[in-house]
């Protein structure tokens, strides 16, 4: 069974403007709130959008467990906990599971190349460490790696390894990937915001989205359109979103959605270094889509 179907929330982590950037619970509690009664139906926590990279383990670990209380199970809790140190990943995996997450989301190692091989034994560990279900995170564009579909189809015999959030962009990579496992089984989300449909199309459940932060209404009624196998519906909101998702991304995640944040009013603070925040021409742009789209 999946973890969820639908339209899962990457949702940004929050600052303080004190030197610390510590955590700011409240706007966090504030958003949450938005995400569940707008039909978001996961919350994924400290994970790239959640700026977990530049947070301590305690950190991370607390923040998990403050979503998982705060959530109360209103929709499940999927915590962020990769590393490129398997024993690291192993730690965090045990430490996030034990604060409460229904589930882990576990990224390829970064920087520290593997092969599949290694690919494979890394994930086997923080499986094994764990009764929690695990989500793979693809994203060879921050990792410079993938999980090969051979690889994938291995690692799904793994009986808690459930299923993958495919940030490839490659859809010759995503069919192959479809051929090695049993989807009845095993869930492929998108982690592209601007090809949710067409991964449902071939059988994907859903989606972890950046978009949602914003427009987490329209991200719902998407993937529920698609899960329904109305595709008129699901693609004229893909359509229709392309151009703020565009902007999203024109700088590197998060920079943008906190941006865009502040435009709704949640006063979610900086973007810790080396991240740097958003230029004013993407700020505009954001005022201006966002205005069109009905959002502000």
């Amino acid at each position: 069974m999946a973890i969820y179907s639908g339209s899962g929330v990457a949702i940004v982590t929050p600052y303080n403007n004190d030197d610390q950037q510590s955590i700011n619970y409240d706007v966090f509690k504030k958003m949450v709130d938005f995400q569940i009664n707008n039909g978001t139906d996961a919350i994924i926590v400290a994970g790239t959008t959640g700026e977990a990279s530049t947070q301590t383990d305690q950190e991370q670990i607390d923040l998990v467990k403050f979503t998982v209380d705060y959530v109360a199970g209103r929709v499940p809790v999927i915590a962020g906990a990769g590393s490129n140190d398997t024993r690291h990943g192993v730690a965090l995996t045990k430490a996030c599971g034990e604060a409460g997450a229904d589930a882990i989301l576990s990224v390829t190692p970064y920087y520290l190349k593997t092969n599949q091989s290694g690919l494979y034994k890394h994930f086997e560990q923080i499986a094994n460490a764990t009764d929690k279900d695990i989500i793979l995170y693809d994203v060879p564009g921050r990792t410079g790696m993938s999980i090969a579909p051979e690889t994938l189809g291995r690692l799904a015999q793994i009986n808690n390894i459930v299923a993958l959030k495919d940030a490839t962009g490659d859809f010759s990579h995503a069919v192959a990937n479809f051929g090695q496992i049993d989807s009845r089984q095993f869930a492929i989300y998108s982690g592209n915001d601007d090809v949710v449909v067409p991964l449902m199309s071939l059988g994907g459940r859903g989606v972890i989205s950046v978009l949602a932060n914003i427009a987490p209404q329209a991200v719902h009624e998407m993937t529920a359109a698609a899960l329904n196998g109305d595709y008129a519906k699901a693609s004229l909101i893909q359509v229709q979103y392309k151009k703020l998702t565009d902007i999203l991304f024109q700088e590197p995640n998060p920079i943008p959605v906190k941006a865009a944040l502040r435009l709704l009013g949640f006063e979610v603070g900086p973007v810790r270094l080396p991240l740097g925040e958003a230029e004013e021409a993407t700020v505009q742009a954001l005022e201006a889509e966002m205005k069109q789209l009905g959002l502000i």
